[in-house]
């Protein structure tokens, strides 16, 4: 019913009878008079008296340092510090307290923590394989830096839309591209099924709408989405308009990146890799020369040498995905379906684009169990130490030392570049193989499957069951040592003077890779990835950033494509910008930071709205508009609509400081008043919607967990790095298990901040999901609040609680009063006089870690009033 009437409403507003609220233009209103000292309480006290309502009054002072302590840090004040504070008479005393929590590192985790809800981060991919994106943690650092530092919103937003565009070789500017793709990916859709097909189409497409999504929800609260079958049924979007954000991020993939955190590494980084280039040109040359030099008995024998003559297969094999670095781990192995006596392993190079060694690994390794996981293991070969001498010059063959085994696995450790065959410059490395084949009794086995750590599946030429098919891209190569002397002499009687400078190129070319090798390792992100032709990464499903043909879709199928969109805005929403300003010749990340211009232009209607009400929601557990995700009109409107833009015209204008939002509504008499009911008052507005009194909320999962640590002196503040796991991963090249029940929970490793958690979309950890953690495969607005007994039960016997209560009841043994300190750390307050007794007859009959259990399971500890 309530839907059918915004349709009614949307049609009559889209017919020119009404313009929507959040697509006004953004002025600063008129400030409302009164005796209020900040203007946040004139706004609020002025729609008050329209309604007849009046506030509640001004906190007690431990009641509001803890409900600033929970809102700034998520943690709460030590008993000390609440003391001091409590006993400070002073007027500055509370703004002091206000600038402290502020300026602490503390600050920047917790309000990152709502803003990764936000963004639908998460650190494995979600869908069928869920598997773990062990660099994604850099850009969860990017945000808590940016909060710590109070970066101007404005270039907060620019830097995760097209920070690899505008700080190219500057740290925030890669990490904060992982906003991009900071949500769900489709393993399966995107890297084994090719674009060509529907559903390889369809992942795409859906990738694409998350990156629209998560930019026009987080920076606009507006939801653009909602167009892709049909023009929005309620806000003024098209399909056109909608297929026209995607275009932005045609040529825009997902992947690990690298880059340097030393501006200093970045210059010498690209320096070598401009003479690598220049060496590798001269190398190439010399060795077309060798070729000219050749006689004709000379390429008679090379071909028996080296086997170059023989037949192709129209079928090839196996070939990896494709890894930015050299040095990248991959593996292929093959199933004999039991296990058996092995005489033989025999591995045969791709020869491809005229390269008998196409994909062939530098140095690798043959491995041998009985365990698919193989985590127990023989090594039937290593060539890991040194380059391997002519890699797939011909099959290699690996005697079985009369061992026996189930699965055969080929490791690869240095990869082999596909410069040689026409690709980039550099950071673009694979893994290739025509066959595999296994001897054993005098018989060729027929492996029943083959798996692999990754691969590309473009049939007929590249399957992962193309290793087995019995077919080789060359044939065996059986050479006579006669032949191979012969070959040798006659080349360095016909090319003595050319090899001495293949040599000498060959060897300046890995003399300057040694360079590159000794310099710092690259840090990695998962972020938002594409090929210039210019930069240091790769992408995939596009050709040196040429970003795809986008169409509309008929009725979102991606089998009924309509007309091709170009980049562009949304009309309307800033005044005199309908289009983007684009040369034709432009690269893909110009796309971006036009967009990103766009959402953060100054005549805007939504971008400074949307961030100050998601800051005004966290103070009061509600915002000025309640739908902060939402701000269409199937969304809510503003209870206070002039005080929303006073704040966003302010917060624009002051240059999008975050840390003055929050002082200009911390500071204020609403921020601080008590929560408590007034019937009067609640008989007028029974949901709070006008602010007479201050919310009463749950503190999240994160805050309940850091409390708990907090409380038991086991809190590990160590900020940044790699996410830590409080679980352990089972079969994590496959659909991995995340087995949080077997991760112990007094690790010290897992004792820090809940911010660093590392974040599982298929499996979330049991005891946060029943504290209503947040699912990040959703771009969560607001948390959900439940009541449940499994909360209870949770927070009463989960083995986490269990042993911090543990440890809290061995430290309290060292008090004089136990009972007065634990609720001090606990709830900040001192023991009241009725409840003392009760509580040390609890502890005296059940013991003390059973109190502190029972104090953790109180409501008092779980709200802040």
């Amino acid at each position: 019913m309530r839907f059918a009437f915004v349709l009614l409403m949307t049609l009559i507003g889209l017919n020119g009878q009404e313009v929507w609220w959040s697509m006004q233009p953004l002025e600063r209103p008129e400030v409302p008079s009164g005796a209020e000292k900040v203007i946040v309480d004139r706004f609020i006290r002025a729609k008050q008296r329209q309604l007849g309502l009046t506030s509640s009054g001004a906190a007690e002072k431990r009641v509001l340092a803890r409900r600033l302590a929970f809102d700034l840090w998520g943690m709460p004040l030590s008993p000390k510090r609440m003391d001091t504070f409590v006993q400070d008479e002073r007027p500055e005393a509370y703004r002091e307290l206000v600038d402290e929590l502020l300026a602490s590192p503390r600050y920047g985790e917790r309000w990152a923590r709502h803003w990764l809800d936000v963004v639908h981060f998460g650190e494995t991919h979600g869908y069928d394989k869920d598997q773990p994106r062990n660099h994604a943690w850099p850009y969860r650092d990017y945000v808590i830096r940016a909060f710590n530092e109070d970066k101007p919103y404005a270039e907060f937003v620019r830097e995760q839309i097209a920070g690899d565009r505008l700080l190219p070789h500057r740290r925030d500017g890669i990490e904060a591209t992982g906003f991009l793709a900071a949500g769900p990916w489709d393993l399966i859709g995107h890297a084994e099924v090719p674009e060509s097909k529907i559903d390889g189409k369809v992942a795409r497409h859906l990738d694409r709408d998350d990156m629209v999504t998560a930019v026009m929800t987080t920076f606009c609260s507006f939801t653009v989405q909602c167009a892709q079958c049909h023009d929005h049924k309620a806000d003024p979007v098209t399909m056109k308009d909608y297929y026209s954000l995607q275009s932005i991020f045609a040529a825009l993939d997902r992947s690990d990146r690298e880059y340097d955190l030393d501006p200093v590494v970045v210059q010498k980084r690209e320096n070598l890799v401009v003479q690598i280039s220049a060496e590798q040109s001269k190398l190439t040359k010399v060795r077309a020369d060798i070729d000219v030099a050749k006689t004709p008995e000379l390429k008679k024998l090379e071909k028996l040498v080296t086997g170059s003559g023989q037949k192709r297969s129209d079928r090839y094999g196996y070939h990896s995905q494709v890894s930015a670095k050299q040095d990248a781990v991959k593996w292929v192995q093959v199933d004999l379906g039991s296990s058996l006596p092995l005489e033989e392993v025999e591995i045969f190079p791709a020869d491809e684009y005229g390269f008998p060694d196409f994909g062939f690994p530098h140095r690798f390794r043959v491995e041998i169990s009985d365990d698919e996981e193989f985590v127990t293991k023989s090594i039937l070969a290593d060539q890991t130490e040194a380059d391997f001498s002519r890699p797939g010059a011909g099959p290699i063959v690996i005697k079985g030392q009369g061992k026996r085994a189930r699965f055969v696995r080929i490791v690869a450790t240095k990869l082999w570049s596909r410069r040689h065959a026409g690709g980039p410059l550099s950071n673009d490395w694979i893994f290739a193989l025509s066959e595999v084949k296994v001897i054993s009794n005098g018989k060729s086995l027929m492996p029943k499957k083959v798996e692999a750590l990754d691969s590309i599946q473009a049939m007929p030429r590249w399957g992962r069951a193309n290793l087995i098919d019995g077919r080789t891209g060359t044939g065996v190569t059986k050479i006579d040592p006669k032949e191979k002397k012969r070959y040798d002499h006659l080349l360095q009687k016909h090319a003595g003077s050319l090899l001495k400078k293949e040599k000498q190129f060959a060897d300046e070319v890995k003399a300057l890779e040694r360079e590159v090798s000794a310099l710092p390792k690259p840090q990695r992100v998962y972020a938002a990835n594409v090929h210039h032709g210019n930069g240091n990464f790769m992408g995939r499903g596009h050709v040196n950033g040429k970003p795809r043909e986008i169409r509309i879709l008929d009725r979102g199928d991606v089998t009924s494509p309509l007309d091709v969109v170009g980049p562009a805005p949304v009309p309307g929403i800033v005044e005199g910008v309908n289009s983007f300003d684009l040369p034709a010749n432009h690269l893909e990340g110009d796309r971006r930071v036009a967009l990103a211009n766009w959402v953060v232009h100054p005549k805007n209607k939504l971008t400074w709205r949307s961030i100050v009400n998601r800051v005004w929601q966290q103070h009061f557990g509600v915002g000025l508009v309640e739908t902060a995700n939402d701000f269409g009109r199937i969304g809510e409107k503003p209870t206070n609509p002039e005080l929303l833009d006073w704040l966003a015209v302010e917060f624009r204008d002051g240059g999008g400081s975050l840390k003055k939002l929050h002082r200009m509504i911390l500071l204020s008499e609403t921020y601080r008043q008590r929560s408590s009911g007034h019937p009067q008052n609640a008989s007028v507005d029974g949901s709070n919607r006008f602010l007479w009194r201050q919310n009463r909320r749950r503190l999240e999962a994160e805050v309940v967990r850091d409390t708990v640590l907090t409380v038991a002196g086991k809190m590990n503040l160590k900020m940044g790095g790699p996410s830590f796991q409080d679980f352990i991963i089972e079969k994590p090249q496959h659909s991995p298990h995340y087995q949080y029940h077997k991760a112990d929970p007094d690790d010290p490793a897992t004792h820090r901040r809940s911010i660093y958690r590392f974040l599982v979309r298929s499996q979330p950890q049991p005891f946060m999901d029943a504290l209503d953690c947040a699912d990040p495969s959703l771009l969560v607005d607001k948390r959900s609040e439940t009541t449940t007994s499994l909360q209870a039960l949770a927070m009463l016997n989960n083995r986490f609680i269990l042993r911090m209560a543990e440890h809290v009841a061995v430290d309290l043994k060292k008090e004089e009063d136990p009972v007065e300190k634990l609720i001090a750390r606990s709830l900040g307050r001192p023991v009241r006089l009725e409840e003392r007794g009760l509580l040390e007859s609890y502890a005296s009959s059940h013991g003390m870690a059973a109190l502190v259990r029972l104090v953790f399971n109180m409501s008092e500890f779980s709200y802040v009033d």
